[in-house]
């Protein structure tokens, strides 16, 4: 014994390493959740909870042409007999398989509200009814037969099936997804006649290639419609490989409404997209203003989708409208597939498209022979006694005196006539009426008609092109059935030619108008059209007032400078109107609570901004490196930060708490992107105070032509010769001249 794995003496308990122990049993968890619970099993398609749910229905002679049963009733014997977990989830999965919206072709019949494509939930079991579906019916057909293995349930009082016979390739015809321990499967429902074509064309040419079958099944078909829009060469990859994606898009259409004015109408939506959720996408892209040819959306939908969406203006382009809301909601979404499935119910496998049909063929080609056995074995031992049949017919007289004289007449007749115990089991047990000499001559009859079905079913399993051959008429009978001919066959989704959609510019969808922006001293903007007096008064909340005001337009993107350092993009279309009192800037923004909002300006090319912390530190940024992508902001300058200023001029000028004021050439500022910068003014310790000096305020300017500040009263005084305060940059100054503003701000 290992030293690792010592017994304890005292109870019987064996140690081991804890990193042995986890494990040992994660990968029996992982092991069970892969095999039993997210994986389909490419024979039938169907995970356990599914194959048992249907298996029960079965037991319970829920036909598709019988009465419904309560969904409640169900999902406890499913509970009960074969799937012992949570009653919630059993009846989830089971009202997965009624919805149509869900599944391509619906292997239960529900009869109640089973949720709807809005995302509504099924209503509870005991309120609704459910049967077998046409299609499950097909799938278990043969069940009976001996055509595939059964096991033990769970506790071993009942047996269930292993696989079920699966006439149709249910694993592309209704897809399927689920997430395991390491892995997942994601793989789309297709369109039953296309598969059942590609897996004719497969029994016919055995080495097809993937291409060959990726022409016959065009893609995916959705039961809820649609468009793909990828090219030919990416399906033929994604099937080849099996992983993937495919671009879904909405069904539209441009509906003329008279005197130049259209309307879209959105009639089908991408496959899992949930309707309610799509319409508050849309009608928040309204609210934000993100496309701004965009001006309302309806929900007219009744049993079948109608979604209105209607422009700005008649002249707005509907492709290019469409386009942006492909971009921006789920009217546009990529599918993944991933056909990652179980081969023989054991190996979980990334399968090509070819793969999966083989699998089933191969399976299908083992149901056959089974039941070809099973059949063959149920002919020999009807042949059996019919024989004994016969002979009794043939000696009638004998037999019956046999049966009236003697004790032990089964003896007898065994030894008299060579009679097997269960030929002479079966004459005891015949019924009077059945001497008459019509009886000798149907039992004759199927005699022969058994003998030819033997020689025909011998002669089947003595051939493989024969079994592939009636594995073939099987097949075209189920497409009969399921196929194009019936009125839910035909393909619903349709693939067009993958068009690279131009890239939009949103900015130039916006009118050009004039802007007021008005900013609280609590941080509530809005904006006003025109042009307004900056001065205005306007209403504001209790408690609050007057903060920033300046001149725009709704093409601008106007620029947010916040104490943290950070500046903020907000685009001016999308600021609520003055009519109100406006909106917290912190809801369109993630400004802390504790920043305070420094600046707010136009965003334009090509201008430079000095930006400066308390600290006295800054240095020069481009209006490239400003703008924002997110709503968090983009962090510029590290520090506390002080003021924004744009550039222009020579020099700089910088007064501090002190009261000193320092000029010095704006060449000495250096140009970054982010950073702290360099310092602009040196500060000692203020009068008596614990805490250091600080900067007050900074501008640039042009030195021959002085430096200018707003006196008490309104008037502007100038200092034309600037020389007594120049300096180098870093330095602390010289006391501001008579007159400087007692706040120490140059504006």
């Amino acid at each position: 014994m290992s030293d690792d794995l010592l017994p304890d003496p005292q109870d019987g308990t064996q140690s081991e390493p804890l990193s042995r122990a986890i494990g040992e049993r994660y990968l029996t968890y992982a092991l069970s959740t892969i095999m039993h619970r997210a994986l389909p099993d490419a024979r039938d398609g169907l995970k356990p909870v599914h194959r048992r749910i249907l298996y029960a229905m079965r037991e319970l002679r829920l036909s598709p042409n019988g009465a419904f049963r309560k969904s409640a009733k169900i999902t406890g014997d499913v509970m009960g007999n074969y799937h012992p977990h949570g009653d919630a989830a059993i009846y989830d999965a089971m009202a997965r398989l009624a919805q149509d919206f869900a599944m391509r072709y619906p292997l239960v019949h529900g009869q109640g509200n089973f949720g709807n494509i809005d995302g509504d939930n099924p209503a509870a079991a005991r309120y609704t009814e459910a049967r077998l579906a046409a299609t499950s019916e097909s799938l278990m057909d043969g069940l009976a037969e001996d055509s595939v293995d059964f096991r033990p349930n769970y506790d071993g009082t009942l047996s269930e099936p292993v696989v079920l016979p699966a006439a149709f390739p249910n694993l592309l015809a209704n897809g399927a997804s689920g997430i395991a321990v390491g892995m997942a499967t994601n793989v789309p429902p297709h369109n039953l006649h296309e598969v059942v074509d590609a897996c004719l064309h497969l029994i016919k040419t055995p080495d097809a290639r993937d291409d060959t079958l990726a022409g016959i099944i065009q893609g995916p078909d959705f039961p809820t419609g649609g468009v793909i829009v990828e090219s030919r060469e990416s399906i033929a990859e994604t099937y080849r490989t099996g992983r993937g994606a495919f671009r879904v898009r909405a069904r539209w259409a441009q509906e003329d409404l008279g005197r130049g004015l259209w309307q879209i109408v959105v009639t089908e939506i991408p496959y899992q997209v949930q309707k309610s959720k799509l319409i508050e996408r849309l009608a928040e892209l309204i609210q934000t203003r993100k496309i701004p040819i965009f001006a309302d959306v309806r929900d007219e939908s009744a049993e079948d989708i109608r979604i209105v969406l209607e422009p700005k203006a008649r002249t707005v382009d509907p492709e290019q409208l469409m386009g942006a809301l492909f971009r921006a909601s789920d009217l546009e979404i990529r599918f993944n597939l991933n056909m990652n499935v179980l081969i023989d119910g054991r190996v979980p496998k990334v399968c090509s498209l070819k793969e999966v049909l083989r699998a089933f063929l191969d399976h299908r080609r083992e149901v056959l022979v089974r039941r070809a056995n099973f059949r063959l074995e149920k002919i020999a031992a009807r042949l059996e006694v019919l024989e004994g049949y016969l002979v009794a017919y043939l000696n009638l007289d004998r037999v019956i005196e046999i049966i009236r004289h003697e004790d032990e007449p089964k003896a007898v007749m065994m030894a008299e006539f060579g009679l097997s115990d269960v030929q002479v089991e079966a004459i005891l047990n015949m019924r009077l009426r059945a001497l008459r000499k019509l009886e000798e001559i149907e039992l004759r009859a199927e005699r022969d008609a058994l003998l030819d079905e033997r020689e025909g079913l011998q002669a089947m399993l003595a051939s493989e092109n024969v079994q592939w051959a009636r594995i073939a008429d099987q097949l075209k009978e189920v497409r009969n059935l399921f196929g194009k001919s019936s009125p839910d066959g035909q393909r619903r989704t349709t693939i067009a030619e993958a068009a690279e959609t131009p890239v939009i510019d949103l900015d130039s969808m916006i009118e050009r108008e004039p802007l007021t922006v008005i900013l609280s001293k609590m941080g509530w903007i809005r904006s006003m059209k025109g042009h307004q007096p900056l001065d205005a008064e306007l209403k504001f909340k209790d408690g609050d007032g007057p903060g920033l005001a300046l001149h725009a337009e709704t093409t601008d993107k106007l620029m947010v400078f916040a104490s943290n350092g950070r500046f903020y993009t907000i685009p001016a279309n999308t600021l609520p109107g003055g009519r109100g009192m406006g909106e917290p800037l912190r809801l369109m923004i993630d400004l802390p609570n504790e920043a305070e909002i420094i600046a707010m300006f136009p965003w334009r090319d090509g201008v430079k901004y000095l930006v400066a912390s308390k600290a006295g530190d800054g240095f020069i940024v481009g209006s490239g490196d400003i703008l924002a992508q997110t709503r968090s902001g983009k962090q510029v300058l590290n520090g506390d930060a002080l003021l924004c200023r744009p550039v222009h001029g020579d020099h700089v000028a910088v007064v501090g708490e002190n009261r000193k004021l320092l000029v010095f050439p704006l060449a000495e500022l250096p140009e970054m992107s982010r950073g702290k910068g360099v310092r602009l003014q040196r500060y000692g310790k203020g009068g008596g105070l614990i805490a250091d000096d600080c900067m007050v305020d900074a501008i640039c300017l042009t030195l021959a032509g002085g430096l200018s500040w707003q006196m008490v009263g309104g008037k502007t005084r100038t200092e034309p010769d600037l020389s007594e305060w120049l300096g180098k940059r870093g330095s602390t100054g010289r006391m501001a001249p008579r007159g400087f503003p007692r706040d120490n701000r140059f504006t």
